[in-house]
């Protein structure tokens, strides 16, 4: 089962995206990122243990946004072998530039409706030989948090 985080600042439309990606067979955690009260351990230059335990991260662009691409960079440092799905409608990124092709790669999912083939395309996506030789799948029997 693909394991996919949603970091929406917007708690209904994580509520809602989140309902519909498990209803399609996702397994679906949830962080409101580094607007969220605690302190967003990418933005300190630290792993995070939800980013590391997921499969596919899936970012609404306010999020992204108001932390520009440092953000993106960040993650892309600190968690290279994770696919980054940016949310939104509007049909440009600012200054974040989507290229599928780079390590990890980054998507964008304009619509709801886009969104699940956007994570299917971004589970599926090549990673550098180093990130895959090095790459862990948390074992079944660990529990949820």
């Amino acid at each position: 089962m693909t394991r996919v985080l949603l970091v929406y600042q917007d708690i209904d439309v994580a509520d809602v995206e989140g309902d519909e990606l498990r209803r399609r067979g996702y397994e679906v955690d949830r962080c409101a990122g580094p607007v969220g009260g605690e302190p967003c351990p990418v933005l300190r230059g630290e792993p995070c243990w939800q980013v590391a335990k997921a499969d596919v991260l899936v970012y609404d662009v306010w999020n992204v946004g108001h932390h520009g691409p440092n953000l993106v960079e960040e993650l892309r440092a600190l968690h290279p072998d994770k696919p980054l799905v940016l949310t939104s409608s509007k049909p440009e990124l600012g200054s974040i530039e989507v290229d599928e092709h780079q390590v990890p790669p980054i998507f964008h999912a304009p619509t709801r409706a886009s969104l699940p083939a956007t994570i299917e395309r971004a589970v599926r996506a090549p990673v550098a030989p180093h990130v895959e030789a090095g790459r862990q799948r948390m074992p079944p029997s660990v529990p949820r948090w």
